[in-house]
């Protein structure tokens, strides 16, 4: 049975959509059908990141309201033959979005697809409130400082309370931690929350912790999502947290400060 999940945060530019088409990557790679699904009615970028966006010519909008079907608007990558992503509206407004809209796109879905990833915009608006409201898990994606974890923290309290899950008395939402941009070396500095600082704040288990890495933005800017780059920290985190969400059992990589020693310092490796 295929499963919604979301990507969300709250906050803005923790890397939701890089986590997003991360997963989606990976999941393909394990096998499974996965569509990612842009909720970011106004403001797209999945494509971008994707490398699809001279492809789009029906969206999300277009198919709630009528104007082309699921199969006009989905975009196969050009990575993955089983790696599909559904693009968000660039000239409509949210409040073209609607509950029953927005369900019946995700019940077409699920007709094809294992998973189906929701690509959330910042915030608690209604392109927000619609990529949680069906989820039956979630991955939240935060960075190491405090705002941002406070944010988060909101979320889950969402997910909680207004989720379709727990309206109707369900099973909760089930959910997950993406610590991104991590630097060990900054939390020894003291300039950034660790691991158990923020797993203690949150209380949700931990898929991996990405570290900061300037693959993240050559992979977006080439249009890969950065699992795909096999020389990468960032995609290497990406491949574990996977895995972990599939149930394997791998221990954590990138959480410890490794100092270089003198040859690492002079060949820089």
């Amino acid at each position: 049975m295929a499963k919604i999940i979301v990507v969300t945060s709250g906050k803005g530019g923790v890397g939701k959509t890089t986590t997003s088409a991360a997963f989606g990557a990976g999941l393909a790679l394990k096998g499974f059908r996965t569509v990612v699904v842009d909720f970011d009615i106004g403001l797209r970028n999945l494509d971008l990141i994707m490398g699809c966006e001279r492809r789009v010519v029906y969206d999300f909008i277009n198919v709630i309201q009528g104007d082309a079907n699921l199969n006009q608007a989905l975009i196969k990558t050009k990575q993955l033959d089983n790696l599909y992503i559904l693009p968000a509206s660039q000239t409509k407004d949210k409040d073209a979005l609607t509950q029953e809209g927005v369900e019946g796109i995700l019940n077409g879905l699920k007709e094809t697809f294992d998973y189906i990833i929701c690509d959330s915009p910042a915030g608690i608006e209604r392109g927000a409130y619609f990529a949680m409201y069906f989820a039956d898990e979630a991955i939240i994606v935060t960075n190491p400082e405090v705002s941002s974890v406070r944010d988060s923290d909101r979320i889950l309290g969402i997910l909680a309370s207004k989720s379709r899950r727990a309206v109707e008395n369900l099973e909760p939402v089930k959910e997950h931690l993406v610590l991104a941009r991590y630097s060990p070396k900054r939390v020894i500095d003291g300039d950034m929350l660790s691991v158990d600082d923020v797993k203690d704040l949150l209380d949700i288990p931990l898929l991996g912790a990405v570290p900061e890495s300037e693959s993240v933005l050559l992979a977006s800017n080439r249009g890969i999502p950065v699992i795909l780059d096999g020389k990468s920290d960032a995609g290497d985190a990406y491949s574990d947290a996977v895995s972990r969400f599939l149930g394997e059992d791998l221990p954590h990589r990138f959480l410890h400060y490794q100092k270089k020693g003198f040859f690492g310092r002079l060949f820089g490796s």
